[in-house]
């Protein structure tokens, strides 16, 4: 079992940043490959970037390339989604996600998920 716990998320106007945290605790994090998804209001999860176990591999959403940027601390369990020039497009329920197996895949292949956290961009 891997228990994953996001924070970071806020109110922000658009232009602005914020910095997403997702910590683990558990089975060994570095063996999990990671990744974030968003939810927003009446529409369906979508993927956002996800990270390789060690962290050599990363892949983004057309939507967020070039503005978002997925980085892992293996030594304290934590993986990061570094979110510069927000747009209104943005708000939803950002979560992550955990599997042995899957990197870079749909919602249904990853095994562990937080309960998420709330980004909200102002026009």
């Amino acid at each position: 079992q891997v228990q994953l716990v996001e924070s970071g998320g806020g109110l922000v106007q658009a232009g602005g940043s914020l910095r997403l945290s997702c910590a683990a605790s558990g089975r060994t994090f570095s063996n999990y490959h990671v990744a974030w998804f968003r939810q927003a209001p009446g529409k369906e999860r979508e993927f956002v970037a996800a990270i390789t176990k060690s962290g050599g591999s990363t892949v983004y959403a057309n939507s967020v390339k070039g503005r978002f940027t997925i980085s892992r601390d293996n030594a304290s369990n934590t993986v990061y989604l570094q979110m510069i020039s927000l747009k209104p497009e943005d708000t939803a329920v950002y979560y992550c996600a955990a599997s042995l197996v899957t990197w870079y895949g749909r919602s249904t292949s990853y095994d562990y998920w937080g309960q998420g956290t709330q980004v909200t961009v102002s026009s």
